[in-house]
């Protein structure tokens, strides 16, 4: 009998061999934020007030959930190239679950993006960040990491699908390089300007790398923040909890309709 569990099992193991035989973006897509720490942490490091190594510990979060963040552009590039070519319209005439293929596709996202992030965190120990916290908040910061990038690969596979062009999804993906800027994933927002301050905390990248600095003991909460920021674990999961919530539905029933 055809179930969610099965039938995302097999998308799921579908995806990871997909993975497997592209081995190239899979190791572009690993190194790049070990890259961007190494770029960003001793070159912007050099230029704030933070010193190098106390804005390498600043640093490591907001990567982390910036690389989460990506969840949107390979999501939606996955989804738009099997729209392309035709393999959605083969697997919406098989026997099985309509969730089964969106949430398959993010499982094994989920799974690439857990593997991936161990070398980066063992790079950033080697240039200085260091857990200040306990191990069950260190746990706590992964686990909420994880969350985030599933709800914007939910987001990545319904515009996907929604564009059915993996030319346009690339161009697409391209963009959302600039949610991470507009946060305090690279720099403290207390500086900005008194609107943009104010759209950056409100952006769910600020909230999430705000509980990961405070669950990792990295860096306080700031004072004055908007509320996701000033309470950052609940206000990341109510973003993610929001996110999720609309958006696999969305992908979901999209998948199911087809072009139509």
């Amino acid at each position: 009998m055809s179930t969610l569990a099965y039938d995302g099992g097999a998308m799921l193991g579908r995806q990871l061999r997909r993975i497997r035989n592209n081995p190239g973006l899979l190791i572009l897509t690993q190194t790049m934020p070990i890259t961007m720490l190494l770029f960003f942490g001793y070159v912007f490091g050099s230029a704030l007030a933070m010193p190098g190594e106390e804005y390498r510990s600043f640093l490591v979060p907001g990567l982390l959930v910036a690389t989460a963040a990506n969840g949107i552009m390979t999501g939606m590039f996955q989804a738009a190239q099997d729209t392309h070519r035709g393999v959605m319209d083969r697997l919406r005439t098989l026997p099985m679950s309509r969730a089964a293929v969106p949430l398959g596709q993010a499982a094994a996202d989920l799974i690439v993006t857990a593997a991936g992030t161990v070398p980066f965190l063992l790079v950033g120990l080697a240039v200085g960040w260091r857990i200040e916290g306990s191990a069950l908040g260190a746990a706590g910061a992964v686990g909420l990491l994880l969350l985030f990038r599933f709800a914007t690969t939910c987001i990545g596979i319904f515009l996907g699908l929604l564009t059915r062009n993996e030319e346009a999804a690339g161009q697409l993906g391209g963009a959302t390089f600039l949610l991470p800027l507009l946060s305090n994933a690279y720099i403290p927002t207390d500086g900005l300007p008194g609107w943009l301050r104010t759209a950056a905390e409100w952006n769910p990248i600020s909230a999430v790398t705000t509980a990961l600095r405070d669950l990792f003991g990295n860096a306080p909460v700031p004072d004055g923040a908007a509320w996701p920021v000033a309470h950052p674990v609940a206000g990341s999961l109510a973003w993610c909890a929001v996110l999720i919530a609309v958006f696999a539905p969305l992908a979901v029933r999209r998948y199911a309709r087809g072009e139509g």
